[in-house]
């Protein structure tokens, strides 16, 4: 069957995508989800804190998700659960199986990847110690109690101060465990700010910065105790600092990570500073007619934001197959002093209305700031901060008349003001 818009995953990302191709006239469109029921991740995220920019209203995870869900009757938008992608060739096909189904290859005049993260384990960062029971990703955890139903542990110590494992600290707390300590490699906190004050200093959970575990024990194959040491500014644990937890639980919050080897396997350029596929200013990649959105690109704090680009992912996908491949010559994108990276990677002034939104983190903290954006060494615009860390992602618009003025290249840089 041939679909004029094919959206691989049916998160928060892939719906609004997918709601946002039809609006702008395309009608044969469908949703591969790997789960057995849309929403993706959201669907175990039962806390509120959604919508406040999208909707205006504050949601939980869940509640969010059903928004779009909710969208989809009354449209031709087709979505196939428990299907899993397999395989994306340069004509467009994707390859599929599924259950109910089989193998399946459905062809496609586009294409919106929206895949998601997933988390790094323990085995991503390589801790020492023995391997028991009790170790688990913040978000399998999230999962087991939220879904399934299962207390993970009692006595917890959460390693990283990623958004999740805060969130967990929380979640954990109320179900009655006692949360011992957060735990974070880095000098500064990689999460939001609201979640470290509502997850973990309204709950009285110590955070212990520029620490890190540095040995796991068992007993009975399962989890007795950790070790936990200071670090030096190389990371590197300080001898006579050890402190020792008994806990029977450990969650790893250490990183997300973009789910692309669907787009590794179809030869899209991979940006190696986001993990995820190089993008131009409407959300396609460097393979025509192939656009990508959400967390597949780079890892968010808010779904608002993720929507938002999802949706410019689907309107672009929808002008693509009525009006053509976007032209023009392109302007790079790179980072200055201070920041990890930028999306978009690539801007089309042609292809730009009234402003490009750039997306992008800063390596370290900074109170009064300015964000300083060049063209060949020329200084061409700035902004203020009062304040930016790397757990929260910053945004710019640069104005059409700015980029037309660019000479092939924009260096985006922090400094303090």
């Amino acid at each position: 069957m041939k679909y004029e818009l094919i959206v691989i995953g049916g998160g928060p990302a892939g719906l609004a995508a997918a709601v946002s191709a039809y609006q702008n006239g395309l009608r044969r469109i469908a949703i591969i989800e790997r789960d057995l029921q849309a929403g993706g991740i959201l669907n175990q995220c039962i806390h509120n804190g959604f919508g406040l920019h999208r909707f205006h209203e504050e949601l939980s995870g869940p509640e969010y998700a059903g928004r779009f869900i909710d969208m989809l009757p009354g449209t031709s938008i087709q979505l196939f659960t428990d299907t899993m992608g397999l395989e994306i060739t340069k004509d467009k096909r994707v390859h599929c199986v599924s259950a109910k189904q089989g193998y399946q290859v459905y062809e496609a005049e586009s294409i919106v990847l929206a895949m998601g993260c997933r988390e790094r384990t323990r085995g991503a960062i390589g801790i020492p110690g023995d391997r028991p029971s009790g170790v688990f990703t913040a978000g399998a955890a999230q999962r087991y109690l939220n879904i399934e139903g299962y207390m993970v542990g009692r006595r917890v110590l959460i390693l990283g101060s990623g958004d999740i494992g805060l969130i967990m600290a929380r979640r954990m707390t109320l179900e009655g465990a006692k949360v011992l300590a957060c735990v974070e490699v880095m000098p500064y906190s990689c999460g939001l700010s609201r979640n470290i004050a509502q997850c973990l200093n309204d709950f009285d959970i110590p955070l212990y910065l520029s620490h890190t575990v540095t040995d796991i024990r068992m007993k009975n194959g399962r989890l007795s105790g950790c070790t936990v040491s200071r670090v030096d500014e190389k990371r590197m644990p300080v001898p006579g600092t050890e402190m020792d937890f008994d806990c029977d639980t450990l969650l790893l919050s250490v990183g997300l990570i973009p789910e692309n080897e669907l787009t590794r396997s179809a030869g899209i350029e991979i940006d190696r500073r986001t993990n995820g596929p190089v993008v131009h200013e409407n959300m396609e990649t460097q393979m025509e007619g192939v656009f990508a959105c959400g967390n597949v690109v780079h890892v968010h704090d808010l779904v608002d934001y993720v929507s938002a680009e999802s949706e410019r992912a689907g309107r672009a996908a929808a002008q693509y197959v009525l009006n053509g491949e976007a032209s023009g010559e392109c302007i790079t994108l790179r980072n200055g002093a201070c920041v990890s990276y930028t999306v978009p990677q690539l801007i089309r002034p042609d292809n730009v209305e009234k402003a490009a939104e750039v997306f992008f983190r800063v390596n370290r903290i900074f109170s009064a700031s300015r964000v300083s954006v060049y063209s060949n060494d020329q200084l061409i615009a700035q902004y203020k901060r009062e304040h930016m860390a790397p757990g929260e992602m910053e945004r710019i618009q640069l104005p059409k008349a700015l980029l037309d003025k660019a000479d092939g290249e924009i260096t985006v840089a922090c400094e303090e003001a």
